[in-house]
Formats: C-alpha cells, sequence, structure tokens
C-alpha cells in the first residue's frame, strides 16, 4: 500500500511563507523522483518542483521563492515557500515517482493539501 500525505497548506496573506510537507510510505525497488505539483481550479496540474538525488528542479514561476527538500530514500520531501503571491492559489499535490517490486515506473500522489494566498 503507497501513501503519500501532504501537510502545511493554509491561508497566508501576499508575501508570507508556508512549508509543505509530505510523508510517504509503501515499499519500492527503486524511487526517480519525488516533487510538488500544483492545480488551481479550472487549470491543469502543473510542475512546481521535483527532487532527484542530489538534484533539484524548480518551475521557473516559482524560481527563487520556493525551495524543495527533502530525502528520497526516507521518502519525504519539503516545499518552503516565499513571498507567497495570489497566483500561487491552488492545490499542491505530493508526487513520487518510482517503481514497486513487479511493477513499472508509475506516478504516485497524495490528496493534496490547498493553498490560499489573499492579496
Amino acid at each position: 500500500q503507497v501513501q503519500l500525505v501532504e501537510s502545511g497548506g493554509g491561508l497566508v496573506q501576499a508575501g508570507g511563507s508556508l512549508r509543505l510537507s509530505c510523508a510517504g510510505s509503501g515499499s519500492f525497488f527503486s524511487i526517480n523522483a519525488m516533487g510538488w505539483y500544483r492545480q488551481a481550479p479550472g487549470k491543469t496540474r502543473d510542475l512546481v518542483a521535483t527532487i532527484s538525488g542530489l538534484s533539484t528542479n524548480v518551475a521557473d514561476s516559482v524560481k527563487g521563492r520556493f525551495t524543495i527538500s527533502g530525502d528520497i530514500v526516507k521518502k519525504m520531501v519539503y516545499l518552503q515557500m516565499n513571498d507567497l503571491k495570489p497566483e500561487d492559489t491552488a492545490v499542491y499535490y505530493c508526487n513520487l515517482r518510482g517503481r514497486r517490486y513487479s511493477t513499472p515506473v508509475m506516478d504516485y500522489w497524495g490528496k493534496g493539501t490547498p493553498v490560499t494566498v489573499s492579496s
């Protein structure tokens, strides 16, 4: 059974900060990456940031404001969000891309944590 549980979302004023956490459980043969995606109402789910080993990838729209960290071996990933803007309002989803025993590489998702930034 694979579970990804997010926490840390909430309501914050523009310019404020939030820190999201994701804790994963379940056994994996290998983990390619973990990361965060977000989906605003009526929009597609977009990549925010991913971490793979020692490398990170951050979307241009949040570069310089958001920082991803974590340990994919421990299935833990964090997203520090600073200088939040109203356009950052969305549901943030934790993602794990990996391979369980006897399965191909797949994406696993948490249920999401809402972030609302007021102007």
